[in-house]
């Protein structure tokens, strides 16, 4: 019976993982087709397109403001079950929106979702596991998130070939034809990538509700026999009412180490774990692992591997992921915490200085034809398809790259005054969209939030009157011939040793740093911070992602990326204490005992 117990939670638990790997993989598929379609129907920017990725981090970071404190109020497995109705709700929104805002605010709500979930599943899992299960049940917990990540890219494959299919299937219609029958195969394809996530939310809120509340969440709110009960779920009567009694050692208002239950957050005894979890809460950002996840497809798409082979080497990074974190699963509580998160962030360095080198050799080739650009603007707007008849008009530049037989491939930034977009076009797509810049699809309306800051004279949004005005200008304009598929190949080999240096260390050992390095006290509050910064560094990092590389190409951003990861492996090695085998009281007071000294 405890065994049945105990494994009905861990996979419940591990369900929360899934739908956590689903948020942030799910748009790596769907992104290509979204982009070749939304920005031509809705007429999306880039920056626009980037806040649709981000916006599930943006709404991680949202509902990070008040999941410890939601957790706290109607306790852990009610606030798992509405994680669980949130993401359930923002599938359809998502997969029948027609146009940007209804696809944004499906996004957020999935976002919302998720940022409960990764405060929440962790803390639950903390509270109610053993201490020799805790390393464990957190890497179950990643596994299962790195298993939605796979399901996610496979459902992405599948559309991959269903377009390929389609797109096979036309080519003997006039341009018109193939171009609207290519058009519609996308559009059906990222609607119906969203329609396959319905079903492991439905299944993760229903498992909600027959779980045990947390017996630590229970004896805080002085309900000690719901407490014992729940304890009894899982473990033999001497070990839980030894458990139980520890529990309420921590909980009173005088212990050895003697803090008062009104200690806040930022006191001695809790500022230097707290602190710590924080950091490395946000250095595990700032390897990029939310972005390449995201972006993985276009990433593999612009080092040279094209449509459904891109959509296969993200299947097969997402089961590298998966079948790295059971490694860490095995090792976890063999090797502990810091070992690991060393070992980890050292191999991600190497593979980000690898991928910055590749695609440093790649953009070497890029020719500008900013001049040819400018020229064919008309009345502050231009519109243009990357044909036979374009690319002739480039003159040598177009020679140049077209020398080998490869596809070209076409990046324009401009902007009207301070509002800016980048849009790429590849010589090979079957579609040939236009590549159209209008003042109408650049410049933002004004929002009552800006014209709010103007009024107090600060200006951290653009002035619309500014673009109006300003006329249309080509900053950047380069022509290169798409990489060969070996040197696409050679990025993915770079990607598959970042996605298994991550899975092995950073990616099970963050849960553990967040669940604990916080004293109980404040655990589920300090969580919800320290996940707060994680999910903002994700969040700017993805939305400035696409308009970055636009601006500065690909190697710039995998460059900086390997700095700060850098500093990351610095933190694992000097400045985190090693926590395996040790009870969260323990742990707790190892710090208290550190603050006195």
């Amino acid at each position: 019976m405890q065994k049945r117990a105990m494994g009905f939670l861990l996979f419940i638990a591990g369900m929360g993982g899934l739908l956590y790997g689903i948020d942030v993989g799910i748009i790596a598929g769907a992104l290509p087709y979204l982009e070749s379609t939304a920005s031509v129907a809705w007429r999306l920017s880039a920056q626009q397109l980037s806040f649709i990725v981000a916006a599930v981090l943006l709404g991680s970071v949202l509902s990070s403001l008040f999941a410890g404190a939601l957790a706290d109020w109607i306790g852990r497995r009610w606030a798992m079950m509405l994680s669980g109705v949130l993401f359930t709700l923002s599938i359809p929104l998502i997969a029948l929106a027609d146009g940007y805002l209804p696809l944004l605010l499906g996004r957020l709500l999935q976002g919302v979702s998720g940022g409960l979930i990764g405060v929440i599943v962790p803390l639950y899992l903390a509270e109610c596991l053993h201490a020799r299960q805790r390393g464990r049940g957190a890497a179950l917990f990643q596994l299962l998130l790195t298993i939605g990540l796979v399901a996610a890219a496979v459902i992405g494959l599948l559309q991959a070939h269903a377009v390929d299919s389609a797109t096979a299937a036309v080519q003997h219609l006039n341009e018109d034809q193939r171009a609207a029958a290519v058009f519609a195969a996308k559009d059906h394809a990222w609607r119906s990538i969203f329609w396959w996530c319905l079903t492991p939310g439905v299944i993760f809120t229903a498992g909600c509700a027959l779980l045990a509340e947390s017996p630590r969440w229970l004896a805080r709110k002085g309900r000690i026999d719901a407490a014992r009960a729940a304890l009894l779920r899982t473990r033999p009567a001497d070990e839980a009412e030894a458990e139980l009694r520890e529990i309420q050692q921590a909980l009173a208002p005088a212990v050895t180490a003697g803090p008062a239950a009104s200690d806040p957050l930022l006191s001695r005894r809790y500022v230097l774990p707290f602190l710590l979890a924080c950091l490395i809460l946000a250095l595990n950002q700032t390897t990029g692992i939310n972005s390449v996840l995201a972006y993985v497809v276009n990433i593999l798409n612009q080092a040279g591997l094209p449509g459904a082979t891109a959509n296969s080497a993200d299947v097969v990074l997402k089961v590298v992921n998966a079948l790295m974190t059971i490694v860490a699963v095995v090792l976890v509580d063999r090797k502990g915490r810091k070992f690991l998160l060393m070992l980890g962030t050292g191999g991600i360095v190497a593979a980000l200085l690898a991928a910055g080198l590749l695609f440093r050799g790649a953009e070497g080739t890029q020719r500008d034809v900013r001049p040819m650009l400018q020229a064919r603007i008309l009345s502050d707007s231009m519109a243009m398809r990357l044909d036979a008849e374009t690319l002739q008009s480039f003159g040598s530049a177009a020679g140049a790259n077209a020398a080998a037989g490869a596809p070209l491939q076409l990046t324009v930034a401009y902007s009207y005054g301070p509002f800016t977009n980048v849009q790429t076009r590849r010589s090979d797509d079957a579609a040939l969209p236009v590549l159209r810049m209008s003042r109408d699809d650049t410049v933002q309306p004004d929002s009552v939030i800006g014209a709010f800051f103007r009024k107090l004279h600060l200006n951290p949004f653009a002035d619309p009157a500014e673009g109006l005005r300003a006329p249309l200008r080509i900053e950047r304009a380069d022509l290169a011939a798409v990489p060969p598929a070996a040197h696409g190949w050679q990025v993915m080999a770079a990607m598959c040793v970042f996605v298994a240096s991550f899975a092995v260390g950073p990616g099970v050992c963050v849960w553990l740093a967040l669940s604990e390095l916080m004293p109980n006290r404040i655990r589920s509050n300090g969580m919800s911070v320290a996940l707060l910064i994680n999910q903002f560094v994700s969040t700017t990092i993805a939305a400035t992602f696409l308009p970055t590389v636009g601006e500065y190409g690909y190697a710039t951003m995998f460059f900086w990326w390997a700095g700060a990861t850098l500093l990351y492996f610095l933190t694992a090695a000097f400045l985190l204490p090693e926590t395996k085998g040790k009870t969260l009281e323990e742990i707790e007071a190892r710090f208290a005992r550190t603050a006195a000294g």
